[in-house]
């Protein structure tokens, strides 16, 4: 579950110059592309990210949507989920350079296994948000969301030259938490009664890291 701070002001985050939208351009395939004509956006030791498409809207997808283990930490659990709006999303989100919504992938077996997505971005002040799900449960506890945190880091800063990212888990998701934190990513507020799990308020941890953050992490 990620916190998503509301803009104030006259300045909106899909507001951005012509040189923001030529530098972040990211190849749209279409549906009747090949399972394996594609590269990684950005690949990792076990892991890599490529971009969600139609033919990842399956019985697999669906299943983990509506499973409320899996989707326990993320804002999504209160709405159930049919196939025909898993697909409407995934339309949504093909080619919007301001929300790069990315399918976590094991590199053995090229296994969909979740989904994670930098934005909103502002490009005004150059900062994003970052949310990811892990659907299958195999890979819980195995380093995938460490990976693929890493990965949407190293994008970020590195292709995107962002300045900050920002992310929210619920405080006792302690798995979350420490994936961010072994990323380099630090542990920035806590809001107090910010949201509600199963009708009892409970508490955000608002982690954060900085490009500088990143640049000195890089560098050791």
């Amino acid at each position: 579950m990620k916190a998503k701070p509301a803009e104030t002001g006259s300045l909106k985050t899909r507001t951005r110059s012509d040189a923001d939208r030529s530098s972040i351009t990211l190849k749209n395939r279409s549906t009747g592309t090949q399972q394996d004509e594609f590269s990684p956006i950005v690949k990792g030791e076990r892991f890599y990210l490529r971009e969600v498409r139609l033919s990842d809207v399956n019985e697999r997808y669906y299943r983990w949507m509506n499973d409320p283990e899996i989707v326990q930490f993320l804002e999504s659990r209160f709405v159930p989920r049919s196939m025909e709006s898993l697909a409407a999303y995934v339309r949504h989100m093909d080619g919007n350079s301001d929300e790069l919504f990315f399918a976590i992938c094991a590199i053995d077996g090229d296994e969909h296994v979740g989904n994670i997505k930098i934005g909103p971005i502002n490009w005004y002040h150059r900062r994003a948000d970052i949310g990811l799900l892990i659907g299958e449960k195999k890979y819980w506890g195995k380093g995938c969301a460490t990976e693929a945190i890493a990965l949407a880091t190293k994008f970020a800063f590195e292709t995107l030259s962002l300045n900050k990212m920002k992310a929210g888990c619920y405080e006792m998701n302690k798995g979350s938490e420490r994936a961010f934190e072994k990323c380099g990513w630090q542990q920035e507020a806590l809001l107090r009664d910010e949201c509600l799990m199963d009708g009892r308020p409970v508490n955000v941890i608002c982690m954060g890291i900085t490009a500088a953050d990143y640049r000195e992490k890089v560098a050791k």
